[in-house]
């Protein structure tokens, strides 16, 4: 029998994966992080970005998260996204990059600095999942 944890995947929206899996990556805050079977107990803020997941037939999955929480047990992993995606829009992540870059590039004195660049890290890591969904596909 292999080394499984339950992992349950949930936004405010929907659950958007419930299951055994060998092993779940997630862009915690200090970074990166494989959590498999026996992981010590942790609870993590996360950045936007993929969350691969490794299911126990070996297959992977790969969703987006723009944030959230991760509750980490010994054979459980609770994510609780701030938004949680499956599909994403290519061209539209391309445009909100795009505007993000301009809006920091021509910098009006009343700018929020943190928002735009809040909204610039999110459209990368939707273009950096997209990246990662391709790969898991075999594109």
């Amino acid at each position: 029998m292999a080394m499984t944890v339950h992992c349950d995947i949930v936004s405010a929206e929907e659950s958007l994966f419930s299951g055994l899996v060998k092993m779940v990556i997630v862009s915690g805050v200090e970074g990166e992080l494989g959590i498999s079977y026996g992981h010590a107990q942790l609870l993590t803020h996360l950045k936007p970005g993929p969350v691969r997941i490794i299911k126990d037939n070996g297959d992977e999955e790969v969703l987006f998260l723009s944030g959230g929480y991760a509750e980490i047990q010994p054979n459980m992993v609770t994510i609780l996204a701030d938004i949680a995606e499956r599909d994403i829009d290519e061209d539209a992540a391309k445009k909100a990059r795009e505007e993000a870059e301009h809006a920091l590039r021509s910098a009006p004195a009343d700018i929020d600095y943190a928002r735009v660049s809040a909204q610039l890290a999110e459209a990368e890591a939707r273009l950096r999942t997209l990246q990662a969904i391709r790969k898991a596909a075999g594109k």
